[in-house]
């Protein structure tokens, strides 16, 4: 099956004046919004328990149980703290924030600069935290 762009999708859905046909027709094309199977596939090659994960993501224990079995679904903030933590490239945090129906990293604003620059140099989350507090930006969690 032929790939659509969502471009593709936008003229499809502007073309179909039926709701339940445009989606019958679209939804191959689709998104699958669950994390469970991104988070996973990262966490699987991290090769350290989950404690450790909410450590370094600053979080309890309990919450990154929930957010792993599919039971919570994070805020964005605790999403990209999840991506550090779980040592994500950018692609990778870009590709589980649309997932997750967040807005992805956008450098053209300065907090999301901040924390792209970090992720992409590879910094703690103490550390993204840091240069976020120091510029007067609001700390990830």
């Amino acid at each position: 099956m032929p790939t659509k762009t969502t471009s593709d999708l936008r003229r499809d859905m502007a073309a179909q004046p039926n709701l339940d046909a445009y989606l019958n027709d679209s939804r191959p094309y689709f998104t699958d919004r669950k994390l469970k199977g991104l988070l996973e596939k990262l966490y699987a090659r991290c090769g350290f328990p989950k404690a450790t994960l909410a450590r370094l993501a600053n979080m309890s224990e309990v919450y990154v149980y929930q957010v792993f079995a599919g039971r919570r679904h994070p805020t964005r903030d605790r999403l990209l703290a999840l991506c550090v933590g779980l040592g994500a490239t950018l692609d990778e945090t870009q590709v589980i924030l649309r997932q997750a129906a967040w807005g992805e990293l956008y450098p053209r604003i300065e907090r999301d600069a901040i924390i792209a620059h970090g992720i992409v140099h590879g910094a703690s989350l103490n550390e993204i935290n840091n240069s976020l507090c120091a510029r007067g930006e609001e700390p990830l969690c």
